[in-house]
């Protein structure tokens, strides 16, 4: 208990839901760093009240010693902990500050937290039922969700712009569910971005689920074409269903242009051949090694207009005609928008014209 003038503060629910996420200043995840990196409420920041050596320690206490004595050394290290939180963390927030923070199931790492800082007169608040409610919650809403929503699918072979093209429709105000973005992952066997490692599938779903909740229903959502794996990942099964019955565009480019777009998004690969090459081994069932052997002394010799070009013609552009026609039907019906040039204003031109025409 904290001595003074200071007393817990009045007026304000010592318990919040979900549906309250955005009344707070900041969401804390207390939670150790292990089980924070493996999944976490989108936006929240991780100050641990045990870190994963002291969870692991006073769990084994536990279990092989006893429940006492678990909680006579976890209630000093959560103590300490804490004090450490104040004395950093919290040392410049103001005296209308409101957090809310949760842990495993809203518990006691939770309720110190919660108990500590409402004591010194913020208005915290600890989230009902913890990360197991808010997990349960993103499962339950992942399945219904995306049926609540008209998605409007951008669909194109590789190297047409998907993804430029829905940044700038973003950027202009239209609601985008840039998935690629979520995974870290451009999608295709050479997608994975060297400076940013996929989430894990858990992760991934929070991302999704926070970037559902925010979207109006009455507006139309604009989604790549994706397959069912992005990288190491799985889209959420519901939403794959509902956009693949939903109505589509259609991105085309001349073979230039698409080479000159894929030229910039992968251009680590430019200046690593050998990276890049080891990726092409991925290939070798599907193209055999004359082929993917032919493509890597491409590579060496730096000849990547040809190269792209000939990825595009012998490996891209056949495996998208086989996944469209076969999982977005609606594209046979959908509209058709040229990208003539790579540039950006190009891009963001054609975007506008979508958008004004709807």
């Amino acid at each position: 208990m904290i001595c003074g003038d200071s007393k817990p503060v009045r007026g304000r629910p010592e318990v919040a839901g979900l549906a309250d996420l955005d009344q707070f200043d900041e969401i804390i995840d207390v939670r150790s760093p292990g089980e924070f990196a493996a999944d976490r409420i989108p936006g929240a920041i991780n100050l641990p009240v045990l870190d994963d050596e002291e969870r692991a320690r006073i769990g084994t206490l536990y279990k092989q010693v006893s429940p006492f004595e678990a909680k006579r050394q976890g209630a000093a290290l959560v103590s300490r902990n804490i004090a450490h939180h104040l004395e950093t963390h919290f040392a410049a927030r103001a005296k209308k500050y409101r957090p809310l923070v949760y842990c495993w199931r809203g518990g006691s790492r939770s309720g110190s937290m919660t108990h500590v800082l409402r004591s010194v007169g913020w208005q915290a608040a600890q989230l009902t039922g913890g990360y197991k409610a808010y997990r349960a919650a993103v499962l339950a809403d992942l399945e219904a969700w995306p049926e609540r929503f008209r998605f409007t699918v951008v669909c194109g072979p590789t190297g047409v712009g998907k993804s430029r093209f829905l940044r700038s429709l973003d950027e202009l105000g239209a609601q985008v569910l840039d998935l690629e973005a979520l995974a870290a992952h451009m999608g295709s066997v050479l997608g994975a971005d060297p400076e940013r490692p996929q989430p894990g599938q858990k992760l991934f779903e929070s991302l999704v689920w926070d970037r559902l909740r925010r979207f109006d229903p009455a507006r139309p959502v604009y989604v790549e074409s994706e397959s069912k794996r992005i990288g190491d990942l799985h889209t959420p099964e519901t939403l794959l269903r509902q956009m693949r019955a939903s109505e589509c565009i259609n991105l085309n480019a001349p073979v230039p242009v698409r080479v000159a777009l894929l030229k910039e998004e992968y251009a680590h690969f430019l200046a690593d051949p050998a990276r890049f090459n080891a990726q092409l081994d991925r290939l070798v069932q599907l193209r055999g090694h004359d082929t993917v052997a032919r493509w890597k002394a491409m590579a060496l010799a730096g000849d990547w207009d040809a190269l792209v070009a000939d990825l595009l013609e012998r490996h891209y552009d056949p495996a998208y005609q086989r996944s469209l026609g076969r999982n977005f039907v609606r594209s046979a019906d959908g509209r058709d928008l040229e990208l003539s040039s790579p540039e950006p204003a190009h891009i963001r031109s054609l975007a506008s014209g979508l958008l004004d025409a709807v």
